[in-house]
């Protein structure tokens, strides 16, 4: 009787490359569940409800937050966003490996709501190559490149409370080491 799949919580600063990790590991095993969040943001153009988020009204993100709906919810340029609880806990039921890809706060208020979570923080090769990747992407204005290289600081420092780390050399290979330890075999 193997244990049963923990969650898994892929973190990291921004500009690290979680959104890249978890494209690829899901194109190879599409059987790892993704959780998807909930945001009182407007889908942008492309998005699909239930498929990149489950877009809500403010009313229905507050009934989520006063039920105990939300594993964790944080708020970013004025828009709310939160990880179902019950769908969470139905894939793990069921024993589906489950991935949530979220911030630092997220990380840590998952902790709380769920000790055994296992917390995996995504780093850069290095801090010069994380400010190339901020400073590349070139759609931001340099006072929102200096915000996030701040808070790219403090994400950084906050790597000890996880329990383990990858570093982000390689996409292939990140991925890989991430299956390894939510224990789907390759």
């Amino acid at each position: 009787m193997s244990e049963r799949p923990r969650l898994t919580v892929l973190s990291g600063p921004s500009g690290v490359g979680k959104s890249t990790v978890v494209a690829h590991m899901r194109k190879v095993h599409p059987e790892v569940w993704l959780s998807v969040s909930a945001t009182t943001r407007h889908p942008r153009p492309g998005e699909k409800h239930g498929v990149q988020y489950y877009f809500v009204s403010d009313e229905e993100f507050d009934k989520l937050v006063a039920n105990g709906d939300l594993l964790e919810w944080a708020e970013f340029s004025g828009n709310r966003y939160g990880t179902p609880r019950k769908a969470v806990q139905e894939r793990l039921e069921n024993g589906e490996p489950v991935l949530l890809e979220i911030d630092l706060q997220g990380a840590r208020l998952v902790r709380q709501s769920m000790p055994d979570a296992q917390l995996v923080f995504l780093a850069p090769p290095s801090w010069d190559e994380l400010v190339r990747r901020l400073t590349g992407r070139g759609t931001e204005p340099p006072e929102v490149i200096e915000r996030r290289l701040e808070a790219a600081k403090t994400e950084l420092a906050a790597e000890s409370e996880f329990d383990s780390t990858l570093v982000n050399t390689s996409v292939e290979d990140v991925a890989r080491e991430l299956l390894a330890l939510m224990q789907v075999s390759d």
